[in-house]
């Protein structure tokens, strides 16, 4: 059986929810690999809205694994609060269903301070962060100082590890005329919160590749976009993780060989939320209708996402940097009604042409797209489950991604509902 990685492949907020949701549906295990709960996924499903943070959309699949790998960070007190929320939905949620590794990352409320904290003074160039704390935590794993799930279990290592990590936190907050962290409380806060999270550790990598030898079907569900990506995002305003699909395997614990199909997550245009470089981005009319009509604010902090054309420059770079095998295109149904659609072929930059978003950050501030215009449709794609019910300009638009992505489209999605979804290529079909 097939194995399949799901990444973003713009900046997030591509619709990954509903995509991952009905494939989850013929998985067997769904996995989360990076971020922490500062990535937002809303589902629908039976006429129920669920809003999850931390736990893999799989969780409201019943009969399914749900897997929370190393490459997390993650909030355990958020955890258990959103546990508890789709509980009260009706959600089932045990051991038997939710396995966390045991080598995750642990945030604190000390990184979320960090992150508030550090936000509020930096005044040349905000990150535009979510103030989770959920960059701090990856500082202090990269550090070695990070407190890890599997600390929780003994007394004297989760005391000797919160003393190294205080040791770096209360410089810093010295520094930042903040008070020191009351040692005794975290400790207390953590050993309290440890009977909860324990009796979901589990050594996620031995699991995952006895999984794989018995051929079920894992399907990686990734956070966020590939231009958020720490190495090849529009830095510094990115995330603080590996968000490409090779990190499923480094998040995990399960070898490259193992993935067979990665799907990247696009938007039939483009949206961002944040700081940080957007060539295509509209400031007119057209920029606010794409906003109202694909309902764009975020799940996590209901900032107003901005708006502009799709950007296949971008796409390109992100299929070829997470080796996308095909794309799902979501909200095709947004762009019904645009007399003209445009799309970005390529940038302009001091007097030349570029096939790619530069690294240097005041080059990507200076790119202007150059468009390529095309027909739009008047008639509805909303709902459409064949390529026969699509306006014949809305399939010129989708073979035209198609043909300047280098990329095939593997599924199309005509509206939030997961059934409204049409299938070109299977993913799990090995």
């Amino acid at each position: 059986m097939a194995n399949v990685v799901v990444v973003g492949a713009q900046w997030g907020d591509e619709g990954k929810g509903k995509i991952v949701d009905w494939l989850s549906e013929r998985a067997d295990v769904i996995a989360r690999f990076q971020g922490g709960h500062n990535a937002g996924h809303t589902l629908v499903v039976d006429g129920v809205t669920y809003k999850l943070h931390a736990l893999p959309s799989g969780v409201v699949r019943g009969g399914k694994l749900s897997v929370i790998g190393n490459g997390v960070v993650l909030d355990p007190w958020h955890l258990v609060k959103e546990i508890e929320t789709v509980r009260a939905q009706g959600v089932e949620i045990s051991p038997a269903t939710l396995m966390i590794a045991e080598n995750t990352p642990l945030i604190l409320p000390v990184h979320g301070e960090l992150d508030r904290a550090r936000e509020a003074q930096i005044s040349v160039a905000k990150i535009g962060t979510t103030g989770r704390g959920i960059g701090p935590a990856y500082e202090d794993k990269v550090g070695r100082r990070a407190i890890r799930v599997a600390d929780l279990a003994d007394p004297a290592t989760l005391e000797a590890r919160v003393d190294r990590l205080l040791l770096h936190h209360n410089t810093l907050r010295r520094g930042l005329g903040m008070e020191e962290v009351d040692r005794a409380g975290l400790i207390a806060k953590l050993q309290e919160i440890a009977p909860e999270i324990l009796k979901y550790a589990a050594p996620v990598w031995k699991v995952l590749n006895e999984k794989r030898k018995a051929g079920k079907r894992i399907l990686f569900e990734g956070a966020q976009g590939a231009l958020l990506d720490i190495d090849f995002g529009t830095y510094p305003f990115v995330t603080s993780s590996n968000v490409l699909a090779g990190q499923a395997s480094a998040g995990t614990g399960i070898g490259p060989n193992s993935i067979d199909f990665v799907l990247g997550i696009v938007k039939a245009y483009t949206t961002r939320v944040g700081e940080g470089p957007f060539p295509t981005e509209l400031f007119d009319a057209d920029g606010q209708r794409l906003g109202e009509r694909g309902h764009e604010f975020g799940t996590t902090t209901g900032r107003k996402r901005r708006c502009g054309w799709f950007d296949a420059v971008l796409v390109r770079q992100t299929c070829a940097t997470s080796g996308v095998t095909g794309i799902s295109l979501t909200k095709l149904d947004v762009l019904d009604g645009f007399e003209t659609l445009k799309i970005c072929v390529g940038y302009e930059l001091d007097g030349e042409r570029l096939e790619y978003l530069p690294t240097a950050a005041d080059q990507q501030a200076r790119c202007t797209p150059i468009y390529e215009e095309m027909q739009g449709w008047s008639e509805s794609t909303e709902g459409a489950k064949s390529w026969n019910d699509l306006p014949a300009n809305a399939i010129k638009y989708v073979k035209r991604i198609e043909e300047l992505i280098e990329c095939p489209v593997a599924l199309l999605s005509t509206s939030p509902k997961r059934e409204d979804t049409i299938l070109v290529t299977d993913p799990f079909q090995d």
